[in-house]
This record gives C-alpha cells, structure tokens and sequence, in this order.
C-alpha cells in the first residue's frame, strides 16, 4: 500500500501478492481504483460506509504493493485478479465500486463472473471515445517510457481538477497528485496502455450485464463524458445513469459527500430489494415533490369496481388507468397497499373501470373517500363479471384478473377485458390537484364578445349534420355567440328551434375574419341525437362523403377536410390563426395515468 492506512483498516495480501485494505461490517462491497492510483485513494468512501459495509479496496496490478500485470495487460487479467482476492477473503459475492479503468475492470469482473457479482457502480467510465479524445489518449500512452514522468503527472493533474486548480480542491488534487507520484512508472505504464484501448471493450457485451448497474460520472468530465455513461446505461439491462452538476474526473475525492451518498444509497436498495423501492432509500428524495411533479400529467379519473367477499360492492378512485395489450385485450389499474379495499381487490378474480364523464366529479370524490356506503350515491348494474358499471361512464372494463403485479407501494392490477362500452360524452380530467374538462368552458365563451361567430360539427354514428341554406348550399349549424335556447341568433337558439339535441365537447378551430377584425370564428366537436322533426333543411352526411359537398366558405371546406383527415387518424388538434394561415395545435392524447388519486379504497 502506497499510502498510510488509518489504524481501523486491516491491511493484507492475498496470496498472488495482491494488496488490499479492509474495514466495516455488512454486505461486502469491493472497491477498485483507476490508474495510477491506488487503495487508499478510496479513503473518504471507507470512512463514510464503513459503518454499513463491509469494504474492501483493492490495489490492481502494477500499483501499490501488488505485483506488475503482464507486459500485454488484457482486463481480464484484472478481473481474474480481483476474483482471486475474493476467493482468498472467502467471498461469494459482492458489490463492485469501479473508477475510471477501474470501471472497466469492474465491468469485466461482473461479465466473467455474474454470479459473484450482485451489483455494479461505474464512476467516471469511458466508453467508445469520440477519435480526437481516443488520439489524445493513446499519444499519451506511446509517450510513457515505464520511468517515471513528473510533467506528465502534472499535466494529468491539470486535466483532472483544472488549471488552474481551484482553491477548494487543493487539497483533494494534492492528495491525487501523492498518489500519482508513489506509483511504480513500469506498473503504470502497462495499466495505462491498456486503459488507452479498453474503451469499447464491453460494446458488445454490455447488453448481457446481469446484475443492476449504475453509470455516474460528473457533467464537466470531458473524458469520461455523460454520453459515455448514459450509452453504457441504455445497453445495459438494469442500467441507470446519473450524472452529478459541476464535478470533474475526480469526484470521489473531490465531492466525497456526494458521490458516496450515490453509490450507498445504490447499493442499499439491494439490500432492501422487495421491502422499499430506490427512491425511498434516497434520503435526499423528495417524496413529496415526486407527488407534485407526477400530477402534472393531465389524466382521466375511474372508479374501479368489484364485488367482494360477502357480495357486496367495492370500488376506489384512480387515475393510474393505461391500456396494455390489443391482442390479448389488457388493460391495469394501481391500487395502494394501504387502501382499505387492497385485501378486496388483490384477491378477486375481476374487477371494472368505470371513465368517469365530467358530470360525475361528486361521484369520484365519494370513492376516494372513506365513505362507508359509497355505491348509494350512484346508479349502477352488474357487468358481465358481475362488477359494477356505473351508469353514465364515459366508457367500461369489464374485466378478469390476468395478473396482480407488486411494485413499491402499489399492487398493479392488470385485467383481461371480457366486455366494454363506450359513449360520446364528455370525459372529466385531473391535473394538478383539481378536476378539468378538456373542451374550452362554454363559461368562458357565453361571456366572449357577441361579434363571435360559434359553430359546431356535430357527428352522430359516422354521419355530421348540415343545414341546407334556400340556393342548395350546404353549412354547419352556427350562430352569434353560444347563446341560449331563447336566443334565436345564437347557435344554441338555433339547434333548439329545429329540436337539435347536441352535445357540445372538445374545440377545434379558432380563427379570426380576415375581412372583418373584430369578428371571430369558434368551432367545436361534438355529438347529436338524431332529430325527430321533419325539418327538411337538416342534412345528415356520411364523413366520407363530405368531400364533395357543395359549401359556400372556403374556410369552412379547409376545417372540413381537416376534421375528415383527423378522424382517420384518430388524432385531433385545434387549429389556430386566420382565414389565410394558421396552424394545428395538437391535443395531449395519453392511454395512461401516472397517480392514483384516491387511495381509500
């Protein structure tokens, strides 16, 4: 050992002549360092986990006291090395710490030997350096003669910290800069030709780590650069990427703090793998603020159904609802483990989802509740499975259990739909803490200027309906201002005078008259039940149809083949601007809710 050990540390050597120091107690972590440096380096990592773990750090070969590696190093002989050490202290399996060509090294211990391996942290890894990097590197590596290079050390210390070194870091880059004047330049030399070549090593092969990996690194690494890290982690199976602001090659000396807290609280969820989730175990993890953050994605709200033990119904709020197979027809649904309804709704054989409609905000504050008769404040009837399907729903699951999933603290239910329903009403949204609908507020727009000229396209089983003006032009149902009954000019007057019953639901163009500023055009989407008046001015028109239809406004006819095309798609936006030029505006569409808003069950 190139350094002084503190007096708490065991030092040793294994047989082969490795040297390695060891302190704490717990789960078995193995620490491995970069070139030129030594075990000892990993100083502020022992002292802080000690009290956790049992840590072992190793010298590798060609530096501190171990022995020189082979002329023509390979990693593997570095990670035969490492499992060597750890058969020797009687290790079947550990965590591996790896930094820099330590990384490497590690990497190729967990790819020879998954099974010794539990968990993997790379700090400050290279990965397929880009060629200006790569050149640099293996220039540097040609030039090392095995006898020692005091300007090369200083160089190499610059490109570490910076230059000049900043005063907060004198002390962790004096530290480095005695590590690198202690090591054996023959040692040295070997390690860093190989380190020079070994970046795409495991390029192939990292698809087949086995074993959780974390890839962290600092954002002002340039050598060991956040791509590099984040290219590892999307290879790697249960790879995660994390890079810490402002830190250097060197942040484990540096930032020791930080960079210990990242690699203890990584390492801590395996040993608390099925008791918490990783986030929990990050004592810096704002619970909280996660909450916050998840309810910023705009969802629909359920009440999810069933029938339980005793024959009596069951249902709890949620917006953690998502479609999940077409073929096979799955969909799932999340349920807190502390909801009153868990027992109920993990061990029964269906369940129902009910999407609530933006009449029903009342009823989805009652099942998010602890409320004792929840079913008494709506209407409903057995489905097919015999869970309730709330009248009104926008739509319905009917549902076997396919699979119950557990994951942190929710059960996911994941359900075989059996049989469905769904309707053109309207749906009610969640976000942020507070119910939405996702249609402009016809509040809003009944207190617009009565200049505004407010249509709608109504659509009825694939057929939207027209008026048929006295020269044989066809328009869309249209007035000044949304209005009301009683008000002849408005559109709602006029869909009432000819015993239209509509309903209005998402907007879909907003224009502005090109001949006339003050006046605007407003258009919706919605729905209408067939009328039975005779009014021989009302018009019903196949979608595809509508192409060739005789309409007077231009405008008109670019909304209109624009509504045709969205409909094919399935996919609606609201188009914003003029007469002349404008654009579509894409609605947020999701299938998926992140957060459950009623945990009561």
């Amino acid at each position: 050992m190139a350094d002084a050990v503190a007096p708490e540390w065991i030092e040793g050597a294994a047989p082969d002549g490795t040297s390695f120091v060891r302190a704490g107690s717990g789960a078995p972590v193995l620490f491995i360092h970069g070139v030129g440096m030594n075990a000892a380096i990993w100083q502020p990592q022992i002292e802080r986990m000690a009290g956790r773990f049992d840590v072992i750090a190793i010298d590798m070969l060609g530096h501190g006291r171990s022995p020189l590696p082979p002329e023509a190093a390979e990693l593997a002989d570095y990670a035969r090395q490492a499992i060597r050490l750890l058969d020797h202290l009687g290790l079947a399996k550990v965590s591996v710490v790896g930094h820099s060509m330590g990384a490497l090294v590690a990497q190729e211990l967990a790819l020879q030997a998954p099974k010794r391996v539990s968990r993997i942290v790379s700090l400050n890894a290279v990965f397929r350096r880009p060629p200006e990097l790569a050149e640099a590197v293996r220039e540097r590596a040609a030039a090392l003669t095995g006898r020692g290079d005091a300007a090369g050390a200083a160089q190499t210390i610059a490109r570490w910290f910076g230059d000049p070194v900043p005063a907060g870091l004198m002390a962790a880059a004096a530290k480095t800069a005695a590590a690198l004047s202690k090591v054996d330049p023959e040692g040295y030399a070997r390690t860093y030709r190989l380190f020079a070549r070994a970046d795409g090593d495991h390029a192939d092969r990292l698809q087949t780590l086995a074993m959780p990996a974390l890839f962290i690194t600092g954002s002002d690494d340039r050598n060991s650069s956040p791509a590099m890290s984040a290219a590892m982690a999307r290879l790697a199976p249960q790879g995660r990427c994390t890079v810490l602001a402002g830190e250097r090659h060197m942040m484990a000396v540096a930032a020791p703090d930080l960079t210990t807290r990242h690699i203890a609280d990584f390492l801590a969820e395996g040993e608390t793998a099925g008791q918490t989730n990783g986030a929990a175990a990050d004592a810096g993890f704002d619970s909280g603020e996660f909450r916050r953050a998840l309810g910023s994605f705009l969802t629909g709200v359920t009440i999810v159904t069933t029938i339980g033990p005793e024959g009596e119904p069951r249902g709890f709020t949620a917006n953690s609802f998502t479609s999940v197979s077409l073929d096979p027809p799955l969909v799932l649904v999340c349920i807190a483990h502390k909801a009153l309804g868990h027992p109920v709704f993990a061990t029964s054989k269906s369940f129902a989802i009910n999407v609530l409609n933006e009449s029903q905000k009342s009823a989805s504050g009652i099942f998010a509740s602890k409320a004792a008769d929840k079913f008494a404040s709506v209407d409903w009837q057995p489905g097919r499975t015999g869970s309730p399907v709330l009248d009104g729903s926008v739509a319905c699951f009917d549902c076997d259990m396919e699979r119950l999933v557990e994951a942190g603290d929710h059960s996911i239910l994941i359900g075989r739909v059996r049989d469905f329903q769904h309707n053109s009403a309207q749906p009610l949204g969640y976000c942020r803490g507070a119910y939405i609908t996702p249609g402009l507020s016809q509040e809003a727009l009944a207190a617009a200027q009565p200049g505004t000229d407010v249509g709608a396209i109504l659509e009825n089983g694939g057929r939207i309906l027209f008026l048929e003006t006295t020269d044989g032009f066809l328009e869309l149902p249209r007035g000044r201002g949304l209005g009301s009954a009683s008000d002849g000019k408005s559109l709602n007057g006029l869909l009432a005078a000819k015993s239209i019953e509509a309903q209005l639901g998402f907007l879909f163009a907003v224009w502005d008259d090109a001949g006339n500023a003050s006046r605007t055009h407003v258009y919706y989407r919605g729905t209408f039940d067939v009328p039975a008046s005779s009014d021989r001015g009302i018009r019903l028109i196949d979608i595809d149809a509508i192409d060739g239809l005789k309409i007077a406004d231009p405008a008109i006819r670019s909304m209109l083949a624009r509504y045709v095309r969205e409909c094919t798609e399935d996919a609606f936006g609201v188009y914003v601007g003029n007469e002349v030029e404008g654009e579509v505006r894409p609605l947020a569409r999701s299938d998926a809710a992140s957060l459950n808003t009623g945990d009561q069950g």
